[in-house]
């Protein structure tokens, strides 16, 4: 697509949204959804050829082939600084897991278990981190939860109503420590945070610096940022992505407004999602397609007014700063090396500023990585586990939650 191009589809969404052309509102809501796995707007896609029901039908066929996302754990609630109600599971440890038992001495407590946190990114929800959760299901415990306005959490509060205040990422962190206090108010803690999750658990050590000094055992870093984020081209030509940066804040607030029209467009538009979401999530060409289709699931269920409302977050994170509170602590920062949301670079930034780090550029992996290669994201997880004393140097996390195994 030609910059003049990529300029005039991201101001005819905005155009589209105020008039009520409810089909080019859906194609822009389309592009400005799939900003969760990391697009701009104005990305080119190849005409598809089969007929739409067709693929309609494929699209059903890989849903109940690919139950991915089906594993649920014990259901808990915590409740944010302004009254936001975020859902979280838990996964408790099954004794006849895989490790050896541990002895328990007569009279002695059971030392609390290390509870691994695990935070989801932008326009995703907890069950982004299905491969993973499979393979240490019973293990060691963990946390999975949604963030506000994502999955099963509620609305973000202070986003609603007339007195309603831009969500930011230091919002996002005191809502992770709502989480901590009540599914893992003790205990030592392990903090896994994809994209918008990692900068999540900068914002949490930013303002809580303690948590980290006093329970953090061991971080990972994946896809994630730091900072700069607003100097992220997207894959696009320079002049195209100054257009986008230009005009994407009012193009997203003219889609916020009109919702109901927008998502009424990204449902007859589904072909141009899924194809915007394979180019931005995934870097490889053999990756599942009901993995593919399963992406499409989490990110086309997060309504384009919450897409809306969290984008400038993103521009104006910066936790630089903050990292120096994990200098003590064994972390691992790993990207793939095509991401074009969060590029590999910024992760290289993350390991510079934290030299003990253990970085890993996965190769051929886009933005989604625990997805598209889930494999490399558990060994390095789970080997950050067995560092910290998680869970036993033996234990075995078998098949990784591998894509043949969907149920985990």
């Amino acid at each position: 697509m030609s910059d003049t191009s990529t300029g005039d589809a991201v101001t005819a969404a905005a155009t589209a949204a105020a008039t009520g052309n409810w089909r080019r509102a859906g194609i822009a809501g389309a592009a400005i959804g799939v900003i969760a796995a990391g697009a701009a707007a104005g990305v080119a896609i190849e005409r598809m050829t089969v007929g739409r029901s067709m693929r309609q039908k494929a699209r059903l066929a890989l849903d109940a082939s690919g139950p991915y996302g089906a594993l649920r754990g014990m259901p808990g609630k915590a409740y944010a600084d302004d009254g936001t109600e975020l859902y979280y599971e838990a996964d408790e440890i099954d004794p006849d897991a895989g490790g050896p038992r541990r002895r328990r001495l007569f009279g002695r407590r059971a030392p609390t278990p290390v509870t691994v946190v695990f935070s989801h990114g932008y326009c995703l929800s907890q069950d982004s981190w299905h491969f993973q959760r499979a393979a240490l299901r019973g293990l060691v415990r963990t946390v999975h939860w949604d963030q506000r306005s994502h999955g099963r959490s509620a609305r973000g509060a202070s986003q609603s109503g007339p007195e309603a205040v831009a969500v930011s990422i230091d919002q996002l962190g005191r809502d992770l420590k709502a989480v901590i206090d009540a599914a893992a108010p003790e205990g030592p803690l392990v903090l896994v945070g994809h994209s918008m999750g990692g900068m999540t658990v900068m914002a949490l050590a930013d303002q809580f610096p303690e948590v980290v000094r006093e329970r953090v055992v061991g971080v990972a870093f994946v896809g994630t940022s730091c900072g700069k984020l607003g100097e992220v081209n997207y894959g696009l030509p320079v002049a195209g992505v100054n257009v986008v940066r230009r005009v994407l804040p009012s193009v997203l607030r003219a889609l916020g407004s009109q919702a109901e029209l927008v998502e009424r467009g990204r449902r007859a538009t589904a072909d141009l999602f899924a194809g915007l979401i394979k180019r931005y999530a995934f870097s490889s060409k053999d990756v599942d397609p009901a993995v593919e289709r399963f992406a499409e699931r989490l990110i086309e269920s997060t309504p384009i007014d919450v897409v809306a409302e969290f984008y400038p977050a993103f521009v104006d994170h910066d936790k630089v700063e903050a990292l120096a509170i994990f200098l003590d602590v064994p972390v691992l920062v790993l990207a793939g090396d095509k991401d074009l949301v969060t590029p590999s670079s910024h992760s290289e930034a993350i390991a510079d500023l934290l030299p003990d780090s253990e970085l890993v550029i996965v190769p051929d992996g886009g933005h989604l990585v625990m997805l598209e290669h889930p494999e490399v994201v558990t060994d390095r997880l789970a080997d950050l586990l067995a560092r910290v004393g998680a869970v036993p140097a033996a234990a075995n996390v078998g098949p990784y939650g591998s894509t043949a195994q969907p149920g985990g």
